[in-house]
């Protein structure tokens, strides 16, 4: 956890306030990245207004469709991460982790089908090579983020639902010195966790150099309350509890980012040479505490019958407990050297980035089995279950969950493990010239991508603990923080950390012996060339554009190697009409390709002797292939106003889906007998495709009804359909897909105050193909947040000033994951509402 002495924080408020000669004013100045105009805002009197002006200006402008967040609107949201930020914009859903925003559905699309680019620049997904996580990017690099929905020639072909573009702070933005500083402080309402949070910005420039220096932490603890199920029904309907477990996390994450831009700016053909860095990092540090209820197995050993119903007493049931302090870790470190220069009548910019990634998660877990006692349990509020009455039958007595005695205690270690080396050459060319008696801009460039990931898919190993560690030394008398109404009897908490570090001790280290099977490396080549053309007439402009891409990969397995290389040929073309004055009509048509992951693309089958599994690898899985349509309508109400309405579709081939069946041992492994185990391999299915409708409505009261000045609306719909058929003929919809989307906000400023009402809704999405069925949904979610800022009327020491007080999660939601329908959850979790006060200071 990071630790906040009181001497850091005033030596950070101290470098924010010294220095200031006089207040900041509104500023509106133009800015450059990577060669494209960008309006970043700096304000005072009326930031919610004058950041959602800026950001509907440079959509405006744009040449295909695209949604903008400035930098000003992503710090006066209660966000905690960037995507917290994206799942405002029409169309893009967010997905969390324990109540915490992590990843994108953009568009009701998979993960992967989002491409994600710093300055331009596309980077590896951390996790599998493919997936962008947004959880460990810090506002205080940000100066906007474009989430670009009709994809253009200039942009990666692996952007099949959307492409998503962080432009980063720039130095120039203001003559000499600039300070910004954001400190908060606040607390996680279960388990009466610490927030705190630091971010600090430096930036100095004159006319020819400058430089930007940034260092952003974030700590937030939680206790996460946790319910899972394994429940069956009856030809009747009537209930069977298999078995019930209970689970309370205590989480410690933590994030933080360093980084920076050397710039030198020149007059004559060299225009600018820069280089920038960037390393963010996530850290989930993981205390489970876990007690599993088996009463179908007990009834079973014992040969008694199964009791029927939600509700029964005095049931067998065998108990097995898990005690873990693990770490997910996920880290990026990005580099860039650049130069743009005239040469003749085009403007040059050139690249050269080198990106390492890493995606770790290590959990070593002491399993205690074979515990036995009678217990009644109660799953009548399927959302609460409760057991309750324990009692040993071997001493006639009741008991607590922590007094229950185990046959055997075991060491369990689980983990993963994913390095991704990447190397990038960009350069892009453009000018202007007259085609056919028309303004236009000719757009040209190349680009080689060169990547090398070495891993472990999931590793599992176990083992007896050591005997000499006694588990039961490690017990506290702390009871376990819960909002269920219901619980288990006596459950405390474990000292989990101490426990670790004994039998770490114990065994002098602790570590994963993969087999050769769970391996993974793959080494990736991409090259693509692509030219583009932008006619201005004056009725608007036509963009026509064609890219190609050409993959090499090689996959390595233990039983041999696999490669293959394959060209895509994707087309693109985005016609922008001005109907009138304030009302745009866009139409685009745009091709693209989504490859496998790395872990898809595995040379070998991963067998898995614990857990009887087999996870099949399949490095001649093809990439998938889509063509898509986008409309939208943009009226253009006023300064800061703005209504428009989309349809867009996506034909999609190839589709990749995971298949799992329940197996004969035999029938894969002779050697393992006729055990049942489950297979799952990636497949590619057909016939996808996705559909929407979009509404979106940003309302300024000065704009629309004058004397209201200082209120305003922002709000978005959005209406989806996905399916794909099997190789098997089924049709399901794609990952990630909810029917409805919808968010709208509230707000209301004057005089430097400001308060704003947040409301997020999606409805029910499946989860994941990677289980027999394919049924796994997560339930309809929503979150009501609330912001409050006030910028103080004097500058202090000749800075700018606010104070800010957010608050998460004010209904207290549940994240709620259901198999078939709603009537049969198979997990609930809590984690309570969040508050952050704190205050940020510019100048």
């Amino acid at each position: 956890m990071i630790e906040f002495k009181y001497n850091k924080l005033s030596l950070l408020i101290s470098l924010s306030l010294a220095g200031a000669a006089a207040p900041a004013s509104a500023l509106a100045q133009m800015q450059s990245i990577d060669g494209e105009a960008v309006e970043e805002v700096v304000v005072m009197a009326q930031p919610i207004r004058d950041s959602q002006k800026a950001a509907i200006d440079a959509k405006r402008d744009a040449d295909n469709t695209v949604d903008i967040i400035s930098a000003d609107t992503i710090g006066r949201f209660p966000d905690q991460n960037l995507a917290d930020s994206l799942g405002r914009v029409p169309g893009l859903a967010i997905e969390r982790d324990q109540g915490q925003a992590r990843y994108i559905n953009f568009r009701g699309a998979p993960f992967r089908y989002t491409s994600l680019a710093i300055d331009g620049l596309s980077i590896p997904g951390a996790e599998n090579g493919r997936v962008p996580r947004f959880d460990s990017f810090p506002s205080v690099i940000t100066s906007r983020i474009d989430s670009n929905k009709a994809i253009m020639a200039d942009m990666p072909g692996s952007a099949v639902s959307g492409h998503i573009n962080i432009s980063t702070f720039d130095p120039f933005v203001k003559d000499g010195w600039a300070f910004s500083t954001d400190v908060g402080m606040g607390n996680q309402e279960l388990g009466d966790g610490d927030i705190e949070k630091v971010a600090l910005r430096t930036s100095w420039s004159n006319e020819n150099f400058g430089f930007s220096l940034f260092t952003s932490e974030n700590s937030r603890e939680q206790v996460t309350d946790n319910r899972e199920y394994d429940i069956d029904r009856t030809d009747g309907g009537e209930v069977l509890v298999n078995e019930l477990d209970f689970r309370s996390y205590k989480v410690t994450r933590e994030d933080r980012a360093y980084g920076g831009r050397f710039e030198f700016r020149g007059d004559g053909a060299l225009e600018r040479v820069f280089v920038s860095t960037l390393y963010n990092e996530f850290q989930d540090f993981e205390e489970r505490n876990q007690y599993v209820f088996d009463f179908a197995g007990a009834a079973e050993a014992v040969g008694a019958p199964q009791a029927v119903g939600a509700a029964a007493e005095n049931q067998f049931a065998l108990v097995g407990r898990s005690l873990e302090y693990g770490l997910y870790e996920n880290s990026t470190f990005t580099n860039t050297l650049g130069a743009d220069f005239a040469l003749g009548e085009w403007h040059i910019e050139s690249r050269v980035n080198f990106t390492e990634t890493e995606n770790t998660m290590f959990l070593p877990i002491p399993r205690s089995e074979g515990g036995f006692a009678m217990a009644s349990f109660d799953v009548s509020d399927m959302l609460d279950p409760a057991v309750y009455g324990l009692f040993d039958p071997m001493a006639q007595a009741p008991i607590d969950a922590s007094d229950l005695n185990y046959a055997v205690n075991l060491g369990m270690l689980i983990g993963t493990e994913m390095a991704i080396d990447a190397t990038k050459v960009k350069l892009d060319a453009e000018r202007e010239l007259m085609l056919f008696g028309q303004d236009a801009i000719v757009k040209t460039g190349v680009e080689m991508d060169s990547r090398e990931a070495e891993g472990l898919g999931f590793v599992l190993s176990i083992g007896g603990f050591p005997s000499d560690v006694n588990i039961d030394d490690f017990a506290t008398n702390e009871a376990w923080d819960s909002q269920f109404s219901n619980g288990i009897a006596g459950a405390t908490y474990y000292d989990n950390k101490g426990l670790r570090a004994a039998w770490d001790a114990a065994v002098g280290g602790l570590d994963l012996n993969p087999n050769d099977s769970q391996a993974i490396r793959l080494q990736e080549d991409i090259r693509a060339g692509y030219a583009m053309v932008t006619t201005h007439y004056d009725w608007g402009n036509l963009v026509l554009g064609m890219r190609v891409e050409n993959t090499d990969y090689l996959s390595e397995g233990p039983s041999g190697n696999f490669e293959d290389s394959f060209t895509n040929v994707l087309p693109s073309a985005h016609l922008n009409l001005d109907l009138a004055e304030d009302v745009k009509l866009r139409m685009s048509v745009s091709t693209g390709v989504s490859r496998p992951t790395y872990s898809e693309w595995r040379g070998d089958d991963m067998v898995d002797f614990i857990q009887s599994s087999v996870t099949a690898g399949n490095p001649s899985l093809e990439a998938e292939e889509s063509v898509g349509a986008d409309l939208s309508l943009e009226w253009y109400a006023g300064e800061a106003s703005l209504l428009s309405a989309g349809l867009f579709t996506r034909n999609i081939d190839n589709v990749i889906y995971a298949q799992s069946d329940v197996i004969a041992g035999d029938a894969y492994m002779p050697e393992v007998g006729a055990d049942y185990w489950v297979y799952t391999q990636y497949l590619n299915g057909s016939n996808g495709n996705m559909r929407g409708a979009e509404f979106n409505a940003i309302a300024q009261a000065a704009d629309l009804l004058p004397a209201l000045d200082g209120f305003g609306v922002s709000a978005n719909l959005t209406l989806l359909d996905s399916e794909f058929e099997t190789v098997a003929g089924e049709r399901h919809s794609l990952p990630g897909t909810s029917e409805t989307i919808f968010n709208a906000s509230v707000f209301y400023e004057m005089e430097g105050f400001s308060i704003r009402l947040n409301h997020q809704y999606r409805d029910d999405w499946l989860s994941t193909t990677e289980n027999v069925g394919m049924t796994d949904y997560w339930a309809a979610q929503e979150r009501v947040d609330l912001s409050v800022s006030y910028d103080l009327p004097v500058a202090v020491f000749g800075s700018d000033v606010t104070l800010y007080a957010n608050a998460n999660n004010l209904t207290d939601q549940q994240d709620v994951r259901y198999t078939g329908d709603e009537s049969n959850p198979n997990q609930v979790e809590s984690y309570g509402r969040r508050y952050l006060a704190g205050f940020r200071v510019n100048f």
